[in-house]
This record gives structure tokens, sequence and C-alpha cells, in this order.
């Protein structure tokens, strides 16, 4: 086998940014910022959406503002007449 052909795994842990649970596991992405968890330091990623927070399982509906964007688009997109 080639080496230098497979990305490196390395330890990371998924906070899900609206409950603060923390998910470890280990990825090929590289992060910027490090946490020390039971002496092995993991990457961290932030995430908006896991399966803490993700409606589908939790059976709690989010409000996203989306409020003007179907307006916007039909106004930036729709065909003039006349």
């Amino acid at each position: 086998m080639k080496k230098d052909r497979h990305p490196e795994s390395r330890p990371v842990c998924f906070v899900d940014v609206s409950s603060g649970r923390e998910f470890l596991t280990i990825s090929t992405i590289k992060c910027r910022e490090t946490k020390e968890i039971g002496g092995v330091v993991h990457g961290v990623v932030p995430c908006d959406v896991t399966a803490d927070s993700h409606p589908a399982y939790t059976g709690i509906r989010r409000f996203v503002g989306t409020a003007g964007r179907v307006e916007k688009f039909q106004k930036r997109f729709s065909r003039r007449r006349g």
C-alpha cells in the first residue's frame, strides 16, 4: 500500500450549538480549536443541528427566520409582463 494515500484520522468532538451536548468520534476533518477530554486531545467542531436537536428526533419544531425570502426570490426572478 502506498504511503500518504489516505487522510489521517484523529479524535474529534462534535458540539451541538443549541444543546451543548458533545459527540466523540474519529474523523479526518481538520479543526482549529482543540479540547482535552479524558487525557486525549480532540478537535472541536461546532454543529447547528445534530441528532440531539433535529426536529425529526426531538419532535420539537424550531422557528427559522425565513420571512421575506420567498417574496425576495419572486421579486428578483419574476417575469415582467407587458
